[in-house]
């Protein structure tokens, strides 16, 4: 990727991201990556809160989900997560160069471990383009 195509902060618009990952360093280190390119973040350490987030109506733009976790893998919450809210985009972390069988090859993949560009570039794949108009900014 030249640098004219790397993706810069702000050509990601600002969303409401679910992350979900059981591993507190890794969340807290992504948590930040996401806060600094202006995401609003909601935090979840399994798989079954971040249905509950979900279930309980509150917005949310995206959702990044770590794969390996105990009780439900992040393959697993997308399955649930789409029956829920069928057109959410939904990215996976995983450090495994190939899933298991039957989980669907469909799912935006974001490699461990990654960088905050990497997350970035990912993310502006998956959300709405922000529109030229930035009258409602903060």
């Amino acid at each position: 990727m030249s640098e004219d195509d790397e993706i810069k902060p702000k050509d990601v618009p600002e969303a409401t991201i679910l992350f979900v990952d059981d591993d507190y360093l890794i969340a807290m280190s992504t948590v930040d990556m996401l806060e600094d390119l202006g995401h609003r973040v909601i935090e979840a350490s399994s798989a079954q809160e971040a249905l509950a987030i979900l279930e309980s109506g509150e917005h949310v733009d995206a959702i990044v989900t770590d794969h390996a976790m105990p009780g439900m893998t992040g393959a697993e919450l997308a399955e649930r997560a789409r029956q829920l809210r069928p057109n959410i985009p939904i990215l996976l972390a995983t450090g495994y160069a190939e899933l298991p069988p039957g989980v669907s090859s469909t799912l935006p993949r974001l490699g461990k471990p990654y960088q905050q560009r990497d997350l970035s570039a990912k993310l502006a794949g998956l959300l709405p383009k922000k529109s030229p108009d930035r009258s409602h900014s903060q």
